[in-house]
């Protein structure tokens, strides 16, 4: 892995180590843009997606400096009724990985592990 990705290169990386996966997208922390995104569900709404979850990322780090935690997010699960949606931020917090999986198909800690090696690359 090279010491620096693009977001377009991160999404294609994602998406060889993780075929099975409904959406991914390397998304701009402040306008909730995705920068590239890849969906293998006609009807996913990445756009939507990417909108709706930044603004989760920006609530919770609103309230982190709120409570003076002096905490770091590692990342963000929301699970659901048969999905699991991962948010994880760059190591400087201006772009974030949102990636969407079936919880039958991903084990969590592999998912984890792989928005984690490439979220710390992102340029």
């Amino acid at each position: 892995m090279s010491t620096s990705s693009s977001p377009k290169q991160a999404v294609k990386d994602i998406l060889a180590e993780l075929p099975t996966l409904l959406a991914v997208a390397v998304v701009e922390t402040e306008t909730g843009m995705p920068l590239a995104s890849h969906t293998n569900v006609a009807d996913f709404d990445i756009e939507t997606a990417a909108a709706y979850n930044t603004e989760v990322v920006k609530a919770k780090l609103k309230a982190i400096a709120a409570l003076k935690l002096n905490q770091t997010v590692q990342d963000i699960l929301l699970t659901l009724t048969d999905q699991l949606h991962l948010l994880k931020l760059s190591p400087t917090g201006d772009k974030f990985i949102y990636l969407a999986v079936n919880s039958r198909d991903t084990n969590l800690a592999q998912a984890r592990q792989i928005i984690k090696m490439h979220s710390s690359t992102l340029n």
